[in-house]
């Protein structure tokens, strides 16, 4: 068997067996043709590649429409708190924050075994559009809840549904773009959760100004069913967009033969042969190899520390009616802030590809995010504790940036990545649940403490950077001696 050729590495194609998802019912006839076609010869490789990038590009747009529903079915029950959500159900002291907490209790659960799952069928297009379906229906039987019992029982399962996405999500991303494609994509993805806080805000006001009262029922009841009847539809329509995995595609009509070869080519000069043809060991074998890896361990406890910090999130309404305006002007003043943030991180995850650096784009918003809740702390200026939201909100940059590099650090093999994106996020969700509590009613209207909390945990989050970053540096340089010395290929780590 003639062996594939590409910028000086040889790949020797394995037989079907040893292939771990290529090889998955209904596939034979996709793996033959992969086989049948000479990757040596694209003679217009710069067009191809344009063509091929232009398709995927088009279908991976809906992940961030996705993600824009995401965020506000996990987010709404803040605007519904401004219009009666908590006097309904009638919640007292922290009850409402364990609403909060609770779902990322069932998001923290199920993501590692959810990806998992996802790198086994190699199905994305229609396994992610199910758990969508799901947690929209979740989301309108929360409008139905008469008490605590209920909005926790609904909030807990919409968790364990939505932690399907974000993970599978990243992962799907990083098998059809090369490492320094993926910062900007990453940040156009994690996008959706600025641009559902910017115009999640608008849509929540004009669902609670004009809904209270229709066939009898409050506002805030409104909101669960027609943002939750919004993700359902958008669900189906996912189904015939997204695309599955490179090695899974069977029956394409949106790629040709040469577009669908040059993709799992990509991947292969990016990160490695054995990335994309890996002779499995099944997924408990991914598994250990996270688990054993200091680096995914690393990278979840930083990222526990910067969603503390981002825990202001959920709480964004409530920190703009401390400025004392009514509710439905509070919510309209939520989205400049996040308007703003959209086009920082935008820019910022396009300089950090550009570049191919990924530290000081995290470290320098989070330094801005930092200065932000400083001026929040010192005064209750009306003026300056808005301004404070623009430059908080901005400090989401660093968590488009973080799932880049988390992405870069851990490029193979393919299982092992499936399993490290998982838990990386399942894990420091409970940066999520503690952040939960950061923001009680009664450190209000100030906030002092919780803004101290979230400069403590960015500071640790920035040392923690660095000593990774460090590290990075200096598995490099053992890698460009083993290139001198040995001339062995090894993928080179972004800083």
């Amino acid at each position: 068997m003639s062996s594939r050729t590409s910028r000086g590495l040889a790949y020797e194609p394995l037989p079907c067996e040893d292939i771990d998802i290529a090889c998955a019912e209904g596939d034979l006839d996709n793996d033959i043709t992969l086989q049948d076609t000479n990757y040596d010869d694209f003679p217009d490789r710069q067009r191809v590649e344009q063509n091929l990038l232009r398709k995927v590009d088009l279908r991976m747009s809906i992940l961030v429409l996705i993600y824009i529903l995401n965020y506000i079915d996990r987010n709404n029950a803040a605007a519904a708190r401004l219009r009666g959500f908590e006097d309904d159900l009638h919640l007292e002291g922290q009850q409402f924050n364990t609403i909060l907490s609770i779902l990322y209790v069932g998001y923290t659960l199920m993501q590692v075994p959810s990806n998992m799952y996802l790198n086994k069928i190699g199905r994305p297009s229609l396994y992610l559009p199910a758990c969508m379906a799901i947690w929209g229906l979740i989301s309108i039987l929360t409008g139905t809840t008469r008490g605590f019992l209920g909005a926790v029982c609904t909030r807990f399962f919409l968790g364990f549904v939505e932690a399907a996405f974000f993970p599978g999500a990243l992962f799907l991303l990083s098998k059809w773009y090369k490492r320094r494609e993926l910062g900007q994509r990453t940040a156009i993805l994690s996008c959706g959760i600025m641009i559902s806080n910017a115009f999640g805000s608008l849509l929540a006001s004009a669902i609670l100004d004009n809904m209270d009262g229709v066939m009898g029922l409050a506002a805030w009841r409104w909101l669960f069913y027609i943002e939750g009847s919004m993700t359902i539809c958008v669900a189906i329509c996912a189904i015939f967009i997204l695309p599955d995995f490179p090695t899974t595609t069977t029956s394409c009509s949106w790629l040709t033969a040469e577009e669908q070869a040059l993709a799992q080519l990509r991947m292969e000069e990016d990160v490695g042969a054995d990335d994309e043809i890996e002779c499995s060991k099944g997924g408990e074998s991914g598994l250990k190899q996270a688990f054993s890896d200091w680096k995914v361990w690393w990278l979840a406890l930083a990222m526990t520390l910067l969603n503390v910090l981002l825990s202001f999130n959920a709480f964004f309404p409530t920190l703009s009616a401390t400025l004392g305006y009514s509710s439905t002007v509070s919510l309209l003043l939520c989205s400049p802030p996040w308007v703003f943030a959209t086009c920082v991180a935008f820019w910022m995850s396009r300089h950090s590809d550009a570049t191919g650096e990924r530290f000081g784009h995290i470290a320098i918003p989070l330094l801005v995010g930092i200065a932000g809740f400083m001026m929040a702390m010192a005064t209750m200026n009306t003026a300056i504790r808005y301004l404070s939201l623009f430059l908080m909100a901005q400090s989401y940059t660093s968590f488009v940036v973080y799932w880049a590099w988390a992405s870069n650090s851990i490029p193979r093999p393919v299982s092992k990545r499936a399993v490290a994106l998982a838990f990386i996020n399942a894990f420091s969700s409970l940066g999520n649940i503690a952040g939960s509590y950061v923001w009680p009613k009664s450190w209000g209207p100030s906030y002092w403490n919780s803004y101290a909390i979230c400069i403590g945990s960015g500071a640790l989050c920035i040392v923690m950077s660095w000593i990774f970053r460090r590290h990075l540096v200096q598995l490099n340089r053992e890698i460009e001696a083993r290139k001198i010395e040995e001339g062995v290929e090894d993928v080179t780590y972004l800083l």
